[in-house]
């Protein structure tokens, strides 16, 4: 099972989230996921290994030609530890703001 560090290690790169963008489409063999990036295959596979390691994407061998496919679990884990930190940055924002307004109402009265 992925980490959190390792999701977010992988989500930190552009070409990786460019591929799980083309992935959200579908699967696609790795030719033609390395296609618009211009980098020589064994280079893109690095970012495609990447992504698998930590469950990001799964691939599947049809034939002579490597398919990847999109793995949302991951994602939805990512997802979740930051919805619980927004919402505790949000509360404490919140409460920041209404003591500023407390003060500034003190100090108008």
């Amino acid at each position: 099972m992925a980490t959190l560090d390792h999701v977010f290690q992988a989500l930190s790169n552009p070409t990786r989230r460019d591929v799980l963008t083309r992935l959200g489409r579908g699967p696609a063999a790795m030719t033609e996921l390395a296609k618009p990036f211009g980098m020589a295959l064994p280079s893109f596979l690095q970012h495609l290994q990447v992504l698998e390691k930590c469950g990001l994407v799964r691939s599947q061998k049809k034939g002579r030609v490597r398919v990847f496919e999109l793995e949302t679990q991951p994602l939805r884990l990512a997802e979740d530890w930051m919805k619980t930190h927004r919402e505790q940055w949000e509360a404490r924002l919140n409460q920041l703001d209404a003591y500023l307004l407390t003060m500034e109402k003190e100090t108008n009265d």
